[in-house]
């Protein structure tokens, strides 16, 4: 009798362990196929910037395993959709809207005001003298109505201003041929166009530089300014180019909570986490930046940031509404020419091979 029951004990504890292993590779198999927006199902939708080319290769599958939303990283600005005053360019655009739409994700539109990236055209006429007040009003106007009208329906946000903030301590708007001539009632106009050409998109003001004191208390301005002037601003995008040695977990927390205080939804619009110090200033390329390798030092302490931007993202949940990686994989990312030109950067947690980083794990597994 003693032998049989060891016996059975002996084929019990194979079976359990056979189960146990069975069940951990099950549940292997069920991570394998979990995305980032599954992660944060409960919490706000992943986004990430797309071209229409990364479209056609196969990060479009790892786009829609990982995300549920997207943003067109170029192809819906000025100078790609409208590069001439009679000649819209929507083929690219369009081709990013039909992805999202067979794909069932929401789509970001970006974006309709900028002082980069728009067509010498825009500000000048036909004799190539500077354009006045009204003509320039009227082009924005034409401009935000034709994009906006078309894909109405399809984007559901918009970012409408980007960038109208100075980087100057000592200047609030920036001073760009916007500003110059019509004033600084062309954000309001830019809001007002996009609400009128479609009611139901939420409209955002974007900006870079958030964490600085100074900037977040001139966008702060800004859009309590708009929001209490009547004008349909609809949310406040915060763009996140951060870098492993800013933002500090203190710097983030009082960024997210001063924001907060607008009484405006938030997105983190285009994040990317370099793994060079920050520089705020493009720069010729000097010896010092030959070591481009990313090393576990680069990569320890890009995950520490990732996980802690994440926990601060979470702690607001019921105050951002999205949040969108600026690229898709490490085998393009506009970091690759910014600051330094030609310098490689790793600032995204899928590698060249479309593999998931160990920063990934720090911010899928919480």
């Amino acid at each position: 009798m003693k032998k049989l029951i060891t016996s059975i004990t002996i084929v019990a504890a194979i079976a359990a362990c056979t189960s146990s292993k069975q069940a951990t590779q099950s549940a292997t198999a069920i991570d394998s196929t979990k995305g980032l927006k599954d992660y944060y199902a409960n919490y706000f939708p992943i986004g990430v910037a797309v071209s229409p080319h990364a479209l056609k290769t196969d990060e479009a599958a790892l786009i829609t395993q990982q995300f549920n939303s997207m943003t067109p990283e170029n192809c819906m600005k000025w100078e790609a959709i409208h590069p001439k005053e009679n000649v819209y360019n929507f083929k690219d655009a369009d081709s990013i809207a039909a992805f999202a739409q067979r794909n069932h994700m929401k789509l970001r539109g970006h974006c309709l005001c900028w002082h980069n990236q728009v067509p010498g055209w825009v500000f000048k006429n036909a004799d190539g003298t500077t354009v006045g007040k009204e003509t320039l009003l009227k082009r924005l106007k034409e401009h935000i109505t034709t994009v906006v009208t078309r894909y109405k329906g399809t984007i559901y946000a918009w970012d409408v201003v980007n960038e109208a903030i100075s980087d100057k301590k000592d200047e609030y708007l920036r001073n760009s041929p916007w500003l110059q001539i019509i004033g600084e009632e062309y954000i309001a106009k830019a809001f007002e166009y996009a609400h009128e050409a479609d009611p139901d998109a939420v409209l955002f003001y974007n900006d870079y530089n958030e964490i600085g004191a100074i900037k977040r208390e001139k966008i702060y301005k800004l859009v309590t300014g708009l929001k209490k002037a009547g004008v349909p601003i609809g949310a406040v995008g915060l763009q996140a180019h951060w870098a492993v040695n800013e933002p500090s977990m203190p710097q983030l927390d009082s960024t997210l909570q001063r924001f907060v205080q607008t009484g405006l939804p938030l997105q983190i619009t285009e994040l990317d986490i370099s793994v060079y110090n920050k520089e705020h200033d493009a720069r010729e390329r000097r010896p010092e930046d030959a070591n481009t390798a990313f090393t576990p030092e680069r990569e320890q302490r890009q995950l520490e940031v990732y996980k802690m931007c994440f926990q601060l993202f979470r702690k607001y949940r019921k105050h951002i509404t999205g949040v969108t990686f600026w690229n898709v994989s490490e085998r393009y990312s506009w970091l690759d020419n910014f600051p330094v030109k030609d310098r490689k950067d790793y600032p995204l947690l899928f590698d060249k091979n479309l593999q998931p980083k160990k920063a990934f794990w720090q911010v899928a597994k919480f």
